[in-house]
């Protein structure tokens, strides 16, 4: 086990070199997909019940996307900025969300089988593009083949102990009694995985192992905190970085994660942490409460720029340095609301909440649609609608070519990939925070709040003296002024605005 990391002092966090994540993520822009509903091949022959593609979306219907077609959009990816896919899962199950598997050695035939994940690899390889999957490991489905021979033989089948049952006959359909077995939240079509029992444990290792040499770059870990074995994800970590020791083990822990984050389990969390706070501080009052509401975070409601900052400094000091460049920073998700529902529609909003995940330490993630204005609100499926492709006049426009531009600098500037971090000053709803690498300083600043906001800021918190500013990016129109006297900073940012600066090194002028 690693040592835990020094709290951070105002902002600040030191690196501890001893934990190892891998290179690549923390140089990483992940778009997360949702395979029914991203985009679909012509190319494939499709059974005939499937729901019209630009139809609403329901809970249990099928669109029909797969990989084919995800491989078809690879040059918009690319074009976007994206470097690494994650997908949600995509082996054969009975669910338009796939998190019921039936086959974990199987991708399902609706996304093009076996053949069309090898191609999607073998395509994104040539294009310099990571694959994440998606790894439901804590519990399967009732048509899981063992599981299913269990519903049929009852105490008589041999794979009884695969999973952990009260009674027999189990009752699998009739929701209005207990299901008689362990069930994920109690679900009768989730029966949870005996994780205790050596033989699920090879088998889910297999599983890992497999996939891994199939060419993929990592997993997403499903519920990872409701598998308690012992050991367990510390062997699952030994066998997958010994098949590929800068493959990508990212959980779904939605709250502080410290105990699975100390070197000898997962590279990394989804970052809900960071998620509530960029939401509450981004949109503020605009935050709809229902859209947040029966979820594993709380962005409702709103936070000014100290409270902000505070979580902020809470979250850097939890976990060590190079863990803190491997977290996967979103927000939202296949699990959430959009953040453009929850914000009300309000596009600054957005384009703040962006601005702060983008030059945050870790890798951004964005969720497919989001770059053109997708909405959705909950229940689930309404935030997993499909992809426009063919209304190109539904895309937000502005959003598209905002999001291209955040990216790009993310790529541009490798003080916000791997530059220290260091909050410089907090006032109502101004956030302003620095980002260092070498001989490279950056400063950005959020304003939040519904006033403009000017500040004198002292700058000695950053490693390197800085003689002046100059203007990199901010997320709109309005009067902007930076000077750099004596050792502080003059700056006014209009309401509502972002800006990042680059600092020059040097005496003042």
């Amino acid at each position: 086990m690693g040592a835990f990391p020094r709290r951070a002092e105002q902002g600040v966090v030191q690196p501890m070199p001893e934990i190892q994540t891998p290179d690549w993520v923390k140089h990483a822009v992940f778009y997360q997909i949702f395979p029914d509903r991203f985009a679909k091949s012509e190319r494939m022959a499709k059974p005939g019940n499937l729901e019209p593609w630009d139809s609403d979306p329901t809970a249990f219907g099928y669109k029909g996307g797969d990989l084919i077609g995800v491989m078809e959009r690879l040059d918009y990816l690319e074009d976007l900025g994206a470097t690494a896919l994650s997908f949600n899962p995509i082996f054969q199950s009975a669910s338009n969300h796939r998190y019921h598997t039936h086959d974990y050695e199987r991708v399902d035939p609706l996304l093009g089988g076996d053949a069309a994940l090898d191609a999607l690899i073998a395509a994104c390889r040539r294009r310099g593009l990571r694959v994440v999957l998606d790894g439901v490991f804590n519990h399967a489905s009732r048509g899981f083949f063992r599981f299913n021979d269990v519903l049929e033989n009852g105490a008589a089948s041999p794979w009884l102990d695969w999973f952990t049952f009260h009674q027999h006959p189990a009752n699998a359909y009739d929701h209005n009694k207990p299901p008689g077995y362990a069930a994920w939240v109690g679900l009768h079509a989730l029966p949870k995985l005996n994780t205790d029992n050596p033989e699920v444990r090879e088998y889910l290792m297999g599983i890992a192992e497999h996939w891994l040499r199939k060419g993929i770059d990592g997993w997403r870990l499903d519920v990872a905190a409701e598998i308690v074995t012992p050991g367990f994800w510390a062997e699952f970590r030994r066998r997958v970085k010994a098949i590929n020791p800068e493959a990508y083990i990212v959980a779904e822990i939605w709250e502080e994660a410290q105990p699975w984050l100390q070197g000898d389990q997962f590279d990394a969390v989804m970052n809900y942490r960071f998620t509530e706070a960029a939401i509450s501080f981004a949109a503020g009052r605009r935050v709809i409460a229902e859209t947040v509401a029966g979820r594993g975070y709380a962005p409702y409601p709103g936070i000014d720029a100290a409270t902000y900052a505070a979580k902020i400094d809470r979250l850097l000091g939890l976990y060590p340095w190079q863990i803190q460049l491997a977290q996967l920073n979103l927000l939202d998700g296949h699990d959430t609301s959009r953040f453009v529902t929850i914000a009300g529609g309000d596009a600054d909003s957005v384009r703040l909440g962006t601005f702060l995940m983008f030059t945050f330490p870790g890798a951004p993630c964005v969720y497919y649609g989001d770059e053109i204005g997708l909405t959705g609100a909950l229940p689930d499926h309404w935030a997993r609608k499909s992809f426009p492709w063919d209304h190109p006049d539904r895309w937000d426009r502005d959003a598209l070519d905002f999001h291209k531009r955040i990216i790009s600098l993310r790529h541009d500037q490798p003080a916000l990939r791997t530059g220290t971090y260091h909050r410089l000053f907090t006032n109502a709803g101004l956030y302003v925070f620095g980002r260092a690498n070498g001989d490279t300083t950056l400063i950005g600043a959020v304003n939040a709040g519904d006033e403009v906001q000017s500040a004198r800021i002292p700058l000695a918190g950053l490693p390197s003296e800085v003689g002046a500013v100059a203007e990199l990016f901010r997320t709109g129109d309005g009067q902007i002024a930076a000077q750099v006297d004596a050792g502080t900073l003059a700056l006014t940012v209009p309401a509502r605005r972002a800006v990042l600066w680059s600092a020059t090194a040097g005496a003042n002028p």
